[in-house]
């Protein structure tokens, strides 16, 4: 999550800036580059001793983290905007009268206690979640409560309402036909490691989130996106907000897919689309986008649970696993990633365009492209890792007393078939293999121990991974 130059802390990805275009004018060659300075979060040496493992592979990654050869210069990002509104998911819920009973997970949510129910049930795992919550009203209720709430972050995440306008820096353009009436608040519970309520004890720091939002729902910003892609010109284009879909009916998405497909296939040819995805429950959404949406993008952003639920939806490898356990398995992430891009990736004879996966889970991050369309993703991969650990901390470079390795130390990199076995080495820590055409480079994360922020991660990852990343021209 980026901070523009206020204090506001503003979305990027997934709770993506929707149709809005990202400029720095006195920068020429760094669109992205402003954010990245307003976050403060660049490439600056860590005054680090050379003992810990921590400490050798934060010095290593600083070594490795090298800008590509060719910037992207204007970059437009949507389509999913909102205010979101950060604050304590235990505190909430007591402030609504709940008690901590059993957790239940919900598709849907149409009441407070369906809430409740799905909140303790991720809290119990210590995993991200996001639902639709059906009920306007008693949303709008819950809504009012958080945002007076004290100690609530309220942070930008395009639909744009007024108070969303006002937020944005002088540097994002936002086309006029994407101001509307209303904002769309987004809820977003967190809880810290080790944080009990009643019998419960979450295992690691996460966030649920829920919304009643019916206009990214909609996607009804995408036309207007995609239009003014003419007169931006930009050299990168970021999608996100699939998944709001999902409080929609069955024929609704149906028909609203097919049109998503064709705005995307209206940006110009040779402009790189990267999407990215976030929790769903839906299998034949989820399928549908595999099938439909894939072959029309470039690049994809995913975490491990929409790695295995898109796996489980479209009959992937790994598919009759349940659930990860622990720290996901990187042979069968692997596995995954390989079955994206030489089932609906690009290839002599499939017309796709989809030639790179950025995966990241809490312990490691795996990118996957496929051979000759990428350069410069040992250090993307390298500079995905290293944000994850400062975004988290809230830290401007790795603060290694605050952070843990906690990567699998040893692995193989794959399951469907002999992968070979690799064991970690902080001071290298990028591992690279190849599989039939497809390169994957792996990185660590130092993952930090008493997290400031759970909100974005992902997208700061991707962001930041996209940052690195150097595209080749079409052939």
């Amino acid at each position: 999550m980026a901070l523009w130059r206020g204090s506001v802390y503003a979305g990027f990805f997934a709770l993506a800036v929707g149709c809005v275009f990202l400029l720095e004018p006195q920068l020429p060659g760094s669109a992205l580059r402003s954010l990245w300075n307003s976050l403060q979060l660049g490439p600056v040496p860590s005054p680090l001793g050379p003992g810990s493992p921590e400490g050798r592979l934060a010095a290593a990654w600083d070594a490795l983290i090298v800008r590509p050869a060719r910037s992207w210069r204007r970059v437009a990002v949507g389509v999913n905007a909102c205010v979101d509104v950060v604050l304590s998911g235990v505190k909430l819920l007591q402030a609504l009268g709940l008690n901590p009973g059993t957790g239940k997970d919900h598709t849907e949510l149409h009441s407070r206690n369906d809430l409740e129910e799905a909140f303790i049930h991720f809290m119990g795992k210590g995993a991200a979640a996001e639902r639709f919550f059906s009920d306007k009203e008693s949303f709008h209720d819950i809504a009012q409560i958080a945002s007076e709430f004290p100690g609530a972050q309220v942070l930008l995440c395009g639909p744009v309402g007024p108070k969303l306008h006002e937020l944005l820096d002088d540097n994002v353009f936002v086309p006029p036909e994407s101001l509307q009436e209303m904002d769309e608040f987004h809820l977003i519970l967190e809880y810290q490691a080790g944080e009990e309520w009643g019998q419960l004890k979450a295992p690691h720091a996460n966030r649920f989130i829920f919304s009643h939002d019916l206009s990214n729902g909609a996607m009804n910003m995408l036309e207007v996106f995609v239009s003014s892609l003419e007169e931006f010109q930009p050299d990168l284009v970021v999608l996100s907000g699939l998944h709001m879909m999902e409080g929609q009916s069955k024929e609704f998405q149906r028909k609203r897919l097919l049109e998503v497909v064709a705005s995307i296939s209206d940006i110009p040819t040779g402009i790189p689309v990267h999407l990215e995805l976030a929790s769903m429950t839906n299998r034949e959404l989820m399928g549908s986008i595999v099938h439909q949406v894939f072959p029309a993008v470039t690049s994809l952003g995913l975490n491990e649970q929409e790695l295995l639920f898109l796996s489980q939806s479209a009959s992937g490898p790994h598919s009759s696993l349940s659930a990860w356990t622990g720290v996901p398995d990187v042979g069968m992430v692997s596995d995954i990633l390989f079955w994206i891009l030489k089932e609906h990736g690009r290839s002599e004879s499939r017309a796709s365009d989809l030639t790179r996966i950025h995966f990241h889970t809490l312990a490691y991050h795996i990118l996957a492209t496929v051979d000759g369309h990428w350069a410069n993703q040992l250090a993307a991969v390298a500079a995905g890792a290293r944000v994850a650990g400062t975004q988290a901390c809230a830290t401007a470079t790795i603060d290694t007393h605050r952070v843990s390795l906690r990567a699998p130390l040893e692995f193989v990199t794959s399951r469907s078939e002999a992968g070979s076995r690799i064991v970690l080495n902080p001071n290298e820590p990028v591992v690279e293999w190849h599989r039939e055409g497809v390169s994957f480079h792996f990185s660590p994360v130092l993952v930090c121990k008493d997290p400031v922020r759970t909100v974005g991660l992902g997208d700061a990852i991707s962001a930041e991974g996209l940052f690195y990343s150097e595209v080749h021209p079409h052939h």
